[in-house]
């Protein structure tokens, strides 16, 4: 899967809007630090903790990295590294002129 198309997955997720993406996301967090300046939570950016999460499902879900979901649609296993480098491409793609 390409990079433009997982930044258009979809965040499975109560607490944001039913059609954040990836791409949403992203913007959302930078748009977040910048708010709350000195403020901004690392640990907890939206109100939870494992934040990071929020994006490796639907990674896991579009079978783009290896992991598992639980029955609560939740991460039970994740490759956290693949996962990262793969967020960290879309960050990249974000950017990108």
């Amino acid at each position: 899967m390409e990079t433009k198309d997982i930044l258009n997955l979809k965040i499975d997720n109560s607490d944001f809007d039913d059609n954040l993406t990836i791409r949403g996301y992203l913007k959302l967090l930078v748009s977040t630090i910048w708010r709350e300046g000195e403020g901004f939570s690392g640990k907890r950016p939206f109100g939870n903790s494992g934040w990071e999460y929020d994006l490796y499902a639907p990674l896991v879900k579009a079978g783009v990295v290896r992991g598992e979901m639980d029955e609560w649609n939740c991460i039970e296993d994740v490759d956290e590294k693949e996962a990262s480098r793969i967020i960290f491409e879309c960050i990249d793609a974000c950017f990108e002129a």
